[in-house]
């Protein structure tokens, strides 16, 4: 069973920066989508950017380009998300989700992915 820990929130100004990391465990396949997703209280939970083993990043919300890199730490199983130029409209409740795959590309949806970690709250003030 993948067991997610996410870790990293934290409160910051605009302009500043978070990095955001998932510890993974319990993997039993080669291939993995690994997905960032966020959510407020009046927001449905929206698929910020994800990562397929040996692929790239893609990024899924066009304001986070450019200030928002996916990575992964293969040897050491680590999701992270560097945030910079943090925005008062970034603030959420970051989650960290998995699911194996045998395709390139990771879905944005969040009923596609099937391991999720607790979350993690960013908080971006004006």
């Amino acid at each position: 069973q993948v067991q997610l820990v996410e870790s990293g929130g934290g409160s910051v100004q605009a302009g500043g920066s978070l990095r955001l990391s998932c510890a993974a465990s319990g993997y039993d396949h080669s291939t993995y989508c690994m997905a960032w997703f966020r959510t407020t209280p009046d927001k449905e939970r929206e698929g910020v950017a994800a990562l397929v083993t040996g692929g790239g990043a893609e990024y899924f919300v066009d304001s986070v380009k450019g200030r928002f890199t996916i990575s992964r730490d293969n040897a050491k199983n680590i999701l992270y998300l560097q945030m910079t130029n943090l925005q008062p409209e970034d603030t959420a409740l970051y989650y960290c989700a998995s699911r194996p795959t045998a395709g390139s590309h990771c879905s944005n949806h969040h009923f596609w992915y099937n391991s999720w970690g607790r979350g993690t709250q960013v908080t971006v003030s004006s």
